[in-house]
């Protein structure tokens, strides 16, 4: 069923030999779409961002050359050239914004920066802890600069330089823009006309500040920490505020692809593990979610509302209260083993057995979720499509994979691709669970278990070992698979391809 087939061929095969046909090219022209991303996509982004600079210095050249001494004067003094032709409001907002940025170089950020780029080690202000009495006077002990303020300190300076940078490049293109449009003695708005754009044809961009400002303190933030937490040698040894860690570069990055300290070997062997969880954990709960939602909405079925409440009720109770009380009955000791009079190590035992659980009790856990789901939709389906099919024919399979399922699947996939990239990063069922375990029997792969995920692995990492570095190396390597899967796989789904189809 591999080989390609004529579009007159394909409309021959059954139902079962469509699905098989569609899933071998899917994954057939994975590869194709892996390189399209630097063919294709890279090329573009390029492309949009010279544009984006050709832009900006034709809009800077223009103003210099082209613009008079009030736009001339916007590049030394922000609003000035707004404040010279009466456009009082933005231009003290630009003034403000350069006075601030100013201030906030010369008294701090300029040493801040300083500090990051210490060649021997992030510096900083020196931090005390209590010591003891010294010649009858309490004195504090001295315990080193904390590195990791410096560093966050350091990137929260260069995120106000670019947005000084970005504000510097609006105030010229403003002033260049005013002044063509007094030339062309055309109406320039006023403060008040500004504000009433914000709440009118201008209001998403009041609606989104307040997110955009949230996402860049608690997203953005953390991620660019992240990333330059992977080029230090942040660990127990260098651990802030006792000890200083230094920029070291690729290390970790090396440590991590060179089979260092079996890093390398390790960290293939739970990408692996943690494709196939993420693989299984999302298919089975969408496949028997979706079974259970039809089986239960299926005309002649008593009882559906109580059904539904049943289900609906494991939704009510704390997935981790739910998982916790799992990893009991499933213990060694726990109520299975004693139920029936045997002694299985369900969860730490068998690594392959371990892994089959996990995947067991997360079906158990998430098919209330896809119920509920495809319910939603299963009500929407236009009842005249089941009847128009009755009446040429068509049996409840057939009515299933030509109406059900392509309906189902083509709205469900946007989040069967978000349940895949969360499964990739599901923490919660297998620490609960298992806890990572059961460990290799090699001895040299601790902290890693063979149920682990890279997720849990990042968390050992950190908690028990304190390699701060290479877990940002993994954080990153984890955040381009699920990145690049997402932009592939969803590009690639007839939800987008055909959007128009079922609108």
């Amino acid at each position: 069923m591999e080989k390609t087939v004529s579009e007159l061929e394909y409309l021959g095969l059954s139902a079962w030999q469509k699905f098989g046909y569609n899933f071998c090219a899917f994954f057939r022209k994975l590869p194709a779409a892996f390189l399209s991303i630097f063919t294709v996509l890279i090329p573009k982004l390029a492309r949009k961002v010279w544009g984006a600079i050709k832009s900006f210095f034709t809009t800077l050249y223009n103003a210099m050359v082209h613009g008079d001494w009030k736009t001339r004067l916007a590049f030394v003094v922000m609003g000035s050239s707004q404040l010279a032709r009466k456009q009082i409001a933005r231009g003290l907002m630009f003034l403000a914004f350069e006075v601030l940025f100013i201030l906030y170089m010369v008294c701090f950020g300029g040493v801040q920066l300083g500090e990051l780029s210490a060649p021997d080690g992030f510096v900083g202000s020196h931090v005390t802890a209590p010591g003891g009495w010294v010649n009858g006077e309490w004195v504090d002990r001295d315990v080193g600069s904390d590195s990791r303020l410096v560093l966050l300190y350091g990137i929260l300076t260069i995120i106000f330089i670019v947005a000084f940078a970005y504000a510097w490049y609006a105030n010229i293109k403003s002033a260049y823009a005013v002044q063509q449009y007094q030339e062309a003695r055309q109406h320039i708005t006023t403060a008040k006309e500004d504000l009433n754009a914000l709440a009118d044809s201008q209001y998403h961009k009041t609606l989104l500040t307040g997110p955009l400002i949230g996402l860049t303190i608690f997203t953005i933030l953390p991620i660019i920490f992240m990333v330059f937490l992977a080029f230090t040698n942040f660990d127990q040894q260098h651990m802030a505020p006792a000890q200083r860690f230094q920029w070291i570069g690729w290390e970790n990055f090396k440590s991590l692809f060179s089979g260092g300290v079996a890093f390398g070997r390790v960290f293939g062997k739970l990408l692996l593990w943690t494709v196939v969880w993420a693989f299984f954990a999302t298919f089975t709960n969408y496949i028997l979610g979706m079974i259970v939602a039809l089986v239960i909405n299926k005309k002649g079925i008593r009882l559906k509302k109580l059904w539904r409440t049943v289900l609906i009720m494991t939704v009510a109770v704390p997935q981790f209260v739910s998982l916790l009380l799992m990893s009991q009955m499933f213990g060694l000791y726990g109520a299975i083993n004693t139920i029936f009079g045997t002694h299985v190590n369900w969860l730490g035992g068998d690594p392959t057995l371990a892994r089959f659980m996990v995947i067991l009790i997360n079906i158990w856990v998430g098919i209330p979720f896809t119920m509920l789901m495809v319910t939603g939709i299963l009500m929407n389906i236009p009842a005249d499509l089941y009847e128009s099919a009755k009446i040429d024919g068509a049996g409840p399979v057939r009515m299933y994979f030509k109406i059900t399922l392509p309906y189902v699947w083509h709205v469900t996939t946007p989040s069967l691709i978000s349940n895949f990239i969360g499964n990739l990063n599901n923490f919660g069922v297998i620490f609960l669970l298992t806890g990572g375990g059961p460990s290799y029997t090699d001895g040299k792969s601790d902290p890693a278990g063979q149920t682990d995920l890279l997720i849990t692995w990042l968390y050992k990492l950190v908690m028990d070992k304190n390699l701060y570095g290479l877990a940002s190396v993994i954080s990153i390597m984890m955040f381009l698979i699920t990145a690049v899967i997402s932009l592939i796989v969803y590009n690639r789904s007839k939800a987008v391809k055909n959007e128009e189809d079922f609108m």
